[in-house]
């Protein structure tokens, strides 16, 4: 399928459908995503392997490898990679819309607001 370099490291998708996509997603080592949210999609986050660090709705903790979590549409969201090597998570979207542009970003450590 594709894949994308971003900012923060990158990502390829797996698979998709008119109800899903999938994405295996890599961050570099200190580096995080945007503060985001979605009007269309849900997403759930399995870790494979490295050191997350998830903010959901303003609370944030520790996710270790083999554990997951579920972001609900519209709820404001983050990882970030705390450890010394790649994070790498499985990304499972559901919903109506899949598109790039359905990213509201709130912060962004690149400039992307």
């Amino acid at each position: 399928m594709n894949s994308e370099v971003c900012p923060w490291g990158s990502y390829e998708v797996l698979q998709e459908s008119a109800i899903h996509k999938v994405k295996s997603i890599i961050v570099q080592p200190g580096k995080r995503l945007s503060y985001q949210r979605h009007e269309k999609r849900a997403e759930h986050w399995f870790i494979v392997s490295g050191e997350a660090e998830v903010t959901i709705d303003g609370q944030i903790r520790k996710v270790t490898v083999g554990n997951s979590v579920d972001i609900e549409i519209g709820v404001p969201h983050r990882i970030a990679n705390v450890g010394t090597s790649g994070l790498l998570f499985i990304e499972v979207q559901t919903g109506s819309y899949f598109g790039e542009d359905d990213i509201v970003r709130i912060e962004d450590d690149f400039g992307r607001e």
